[in-house]
């Protein structure tokens, strides 16, 4: 019969084998069991309510009676004090720190306004506010349509419930549904109301996945803290009269593959006001520029980084202070670099930096293009002559706006836009080679007189933009329209509750 005591006499170098076993196995069970205790702690509390969620329900302060440390971390998403070197949470006029900008963007309302989003909070009031809303350029412009609102509020939902479906939504007005819109980006954005798990709330998104063959609900819960935040930080278009959110992915989702997308279907969102090319107005696709970045590649997702983990009294929770992480580099970068603060400061920046010198240069080029261009048709160039060099600036342009449009795309995936602003580069000369080309043939060899655009109110005033004016019909607007907004909103909810 097998005796332990004896074997460990004959063998007993295997005897501390055996005991340092035991001791790593205890170790091991004791962590399971106090993961164990943890997520039972923490499924005791997310999973007894204290007050029940209604569906739709878009005042994140009713979410919050069951997540207040959630809730508490959200509402720090109004601080306007953090301030990068390029970005942050401050209110920023771009136009002025670059006035090429208002050259670019010259017969459309980026032209009049163009500030650095602040934080989720400030969505609704910074749409109101800015001189892009409410006062078109032109009255044939016509009123924005509702799908303006689309990611700007987390009444949006409820709203097209109510409207019947989502064209239905899109193709009202944007002022009529001022009133409505009073809650800003918020929990019920991202969120089941009845389990809490993540969930695309935009149908745009999920429409997207569709033309593509994909079915968005069997992805992984890691790549669903990257999708919510896809629902809005993506590059879209309105399609067709009845302005339906759309986004341009079914050839792909490369700025190529985009671009391509919409010369297909001929689409544009303005004419130039100098060069008079067919332009496309980039918007934010900071998902697809994430997803050719390494943390992409290496599982990393939006949340891991701009929304961390945070432990408070033995609570594990997700931080809604959804921000820079650069302003909380500690619960962000540091979970996975050992490097130190400043370190990790640096290195971003001198990608920031690299990424926003070839952006500033190609900006130079399109404002001297554009405005070259515009000097070839008062010399009577024809559509033909100038077919080849309008199609080289809407290309350039559009590599510009994809590298100028995306939140963080220097750090998200600073090889992609450089390789696309070099392109854009040297799109852009090519474009100013060919009006030279269009010129010459015109009789014309000389250097284009170039204006003085050194200032947004120099820019401006070049475009014949009278900025006080706008800025006047703008304040009226605040003043008069958005008090009746927020009046008739007031009524809405008093009805609601009786």
């Amino acid at each position: 019969m097998f005796s332990l005591k004896k074997f460990l006499e004959q063998n007993p170098h295997r005897a501390w084998f055996i005991y340092g076993g035991v001791i790593i196995a205890v170790f091991l069970l004791g962590l399971f069991t106090s993961s164990i205790m943890q997520r039972r702690a923490e499924a005791v509390f997310a999973y007894k309510p204290a007050v029940k969620i209604n569906a739709f329900e878009a005042d994140s302060a009713v979410w919050g009676a069951n997540f207040p440390r959630e809730y508490e971390s959200y509402l720090r998403t109004a601080s306007t004090n953090f301030r990068s070197k390029y970005n942050g949470s401050a209110m920023r006029d771009m136009l002025a720190d670059y006035p090429a900008l208002v050259i670019l963007w010259a017969g459309y309302p980026f032209s009049l306004d163009y500030n650095q989003g602040r934080g989720h909070q400030h969505a609704i009031d910074d749409i109101r506010t800015t001189l892009r809303t409410g006062a078109p350029m032109k009255p044939e412009d016509g009123p924005m349509p509702s799908t303006c609102w689309s990611c700007k509020s987390s009444d949006v939902p409820g709203e097209m419930r109510k409207a019947g479906s989502a064209a239905a939504f899109y193709k009202d007005s944007w002022a009529s549904k001022g009133p409505r819109i009073t809650h800003s980006i918020g929990c019920a954005d991202c969120h089941d109301e009845t389990t809490m798990s993540l969930k695309i709330t935009r149908p745009a998104l999920v429409e997207a996945f569709e033309r593509r063959g994909k079915d968005i609900g069997k992805v992984t819960h890691q790549e669903m803290r990257s999708l919510v935040c896809a629902q809005c930080h993506v590059e879209y278009y309105f399609k067709g009269p009845e302005k339906y959110l759309t986004f341009p992915w079914d050839k792909g989702m490369s700025v190529e593959a985009i671009e391509a997308y919409y010369d297909g279907i001929n689409f544009s969102d303005w004419k130039h006001k100098l060069s008079r090319t067919p332009m496309i107005k980039c918007q934010h696709p900071d998902y697809e520029v994430y997803l050719t970045g390494l943390h992409a590649r290496r599982g990393v997702t939006c949340a891991d980084c701009h929304m961390p983990y945070r432990s408070e009294g033995g609570q594990k929770f997700t931080d809604h202070h959804i921000q820079s992480p650069l302003n909380n580099i500690a619960s962000t970068c540091q979970v996975c670099h050992r490097e130190s603060e400043e370190e990790l400061k640096r290195t971003v920046y001198t990608l920031q930096d690299a990424v926003v010198e070839q952006r500033v240069r190609l900006e130079a080029l399109l404002a001297k293009a554009h405005i070259e261009a515009a000097f070839a048709w008062e010399k009577g160039a024809d559509d033909g002559e100038m077919k080849e060099p309008l199609t080289h600036i809407r290309h350039a342009q559009w590599r510009w706006d994809y590298a100028a449009a995306t939140h963080g795309g220097a750090f998200h995936s600073g090889v992609e836009m450089s390789r696309i602003l070099s392109s854009g580069i040297e799109k852009a000369q090519e474009a100013r080679l060919a009006v030279a080309r269009v010129l010459s043939q015109r009789g014309f060899t000389g250097s284009v007189p170039m204006p003085d655009i050194s200032t947004k109110d120099k820019a401006q005033r070049y475009l014949g933009i009278d900025n006080a004016a706008l800025t006047a019909k703008k304040q009226q607007f605040i003043s008069t329209v958005i008090p009746q907004w927020l009046a008739e909103a007031q009524k809405n909810a008093a009805r609601n509750v009786k």
